[in-house]
Order: C-alpha cells, then structure tokens, then sequence
C-alpha cells in the first residue's frame, strides 16, 4: 500500500520519528508505552504488511518474554514480595512490572525504527544533511544502500552459479564451500568495482568542488507547515505536562503513578494523537482514494 506519510518532506519525517522515540524511552508511564507500541505496530503492519506480522510473532513476542522473565531473576528490589528463589533472593512484583515495561519499551522502540527504515530513505538523508555533513551524508547513503544492492546482486550471482552446477546447494560438501567461496569472490570484485565506477562517477560530476549545486525533488509545502506545526504543538504539551508531573510513573519501591484526572487524561490522549499520526493520514487518504475511485 502506498504510504502517505512517507512523501511529506524529510524534515516532517525525521522529526517525528526523533519525537517519538524519545518520548517512547523516556517516558516509562505504562499507558504511554501501549499507545506507542500499539501505534508502532500498527503502522509497521501498514507499511510491511503480513512480514509485520511474521516478525511480531517470531521475533518481538518472544523478546517480550524473555527480557520480562530475565529482569525478575536479577532484579530483586521493590516493596512487594511474592515469594523467595532458591539461591534467598526475593521475587517481588514490582520487578517483573517493571521488566514487562522495560521489554515493551524495548520493542516499541525497535518498531519504531523498523518504520523509520522504511520511511527515511538514503535520499532523504542527502537532502537534510548533504549541505551540513556532506561527507558524513553521503556515507550513510551509501552503508544504508549497501546491504540491499548486496542481496539483490548476490542472489543474480547464485542463480547464475547454479545454471552452470557451481551453486553450494551442488556436490558433496568440499566442493560446496568451493562454489560458496567462488561466489563470495566474485561478489568482492563486484564490489570493488562497482566502488571504482561510482567515485570516478562522482568525480566527473564535480562532487566537492565549491559552488556545487545539489538537486532535490522535495518541497515544503502547506500540507508540511501543518504537520510541523501539529507535532510542535503536541512535542511542546506533551514535554510541558511530563515536567508539571502530569506522567508521574515510579516501580520502586512500589507502584505509583498518575492514572486518572483530566490533565493526565488530556496528555495520554495527545500522545496518541502524536503516535497514531502517519496511520491517521494514511486512512484519511486511503478514503479519499476510495472515493475518487468510486465517481469515476
């Protein structure tokens, strides 16, 4: 499906993402941490479809439990003991809440950046930092394009291998580490070579000579002013509240924190405002384009 979000302009997404992610680790208020994984998750599914779901189940579920169980085994502080473990140490609940909160921050912050691989492209990169940090710039384009040109090359490299009955799924096992270390070999050249055209490439475009102009296909539009303006304002109430103590949240030595009233109430339903941003505005323009498709 096509992601609406993904064509505002990179300083929306990159301030966003950077938004989100620090309030998603620094604020370990429980509601605070579901709003964002569930937020996260969501748009994950959106943007990845059934591999989101592929990756939550074999992969971020068990993370969850594993890190909620470890933390209990090593952590024994809190005022409410369950019960005592071989070696004397106490099992007390304020442990295994805060090692199931401690886990859910833990994969809300990895879908975060799962989304954000998918959103912030090597582009973008060029466009925010190419004028600041060219150097440091064009290096994270190039590491971030690295790994899927490899895959895809190496995999054109294997067919072509397997075609001539020198894939490593061939012979006995000498003769595959053979053919795998015969393609692990052409795939350095390719490397290397393609290194060699790209910087010959670049020299002949003048890259680093003063007064190089760089082209850019992004604008910053209306639609962009108004999300700068909406995640200011949500950045800026949200940090406002945390500071008044409007997201007071403790595990030790007991559980405490700020569940109810009206300001409390009114910052979880900002965050969640804030958090759901990129799927709102992907369902609001599916809609519309539902509905252009309907009158045609």
């Amino acid at each position: 499906m096509r992601d609406s979000f993904s064509s505002y302009n990179p300083i929306i997404n990159l301030l966003y993402f950077t938004s989100v992610m620090l309030f998603s680790m620094f604020f370990m208020h429980p509601i605070c941490l579901a709003l964002s994984f569930l937020c996260a998750f969501a748009y994950s599914v959106y943007l990845r479809g059934k591999k989101a779901l592929r990756t939550g189940l074999l992969f971020m579920l068990p993370m969850l439990l594993v890190t909620a169980l470890i933390n209990p085994a090593f952590n024994h502080e809190g005022a409410t003991i369950l019960l005592y473990l071989r070696d004397g140490n106490p099992l007390t609940l304020e442990s295994i809440v805060y090692g199931i909160a401690a886990a859910l921050m833990l994969i809300t912050i990895i879908s975060w950046f799962v989304c954000y691989s998918k959103v912030m492209t090597s582009d973008k990169l060029v466009y925010l930092f190419g004028r600041l940090i060219p150097a440091l710039s064009l290096v994270l384009s190039m590491a971030l394009r690295l790994v899927p040109r490899f895959k895809a090359q190496i995999k054109v490299v294997s067919d072509a291998q397997k075609c001539v009955g020198r894939d490593i799924s061939n012979g006995n096992l000498l003769r595959r580490a053979r053919h795998g270390i015969r393609i692990v070999s052409i795939m350095v050249t390719w490397a290397l070579e393609n290194a060699i055209e790209t910087a010959d490439s670049m020299r002949c475009r003048g890259y680093g000579l003063p007064g190089r102009t760089a082209f850019s296909v992004f604008r910053f539009d209306r639609r962009d002013f108004a999300a700068l303006l909406f995640i200011l304002a949500c950045d800026a109430y949200i940090t406002a509240g945390a500071l008044a103590g409007g997201l007071y949240f403790r595990y030790f030595p007991s559980v405490a924190g700020v569940w109810g009233g009206t300001y409390p109430i009114s910052l979880f339903a900002v965050c969640f405002a804030l958090f759901a941003m990129p799927v709102a505005i992907n369902v609001r323009e599916d809609r519309k384009w539902k509905l252009l498709e309907s009158k045609i």
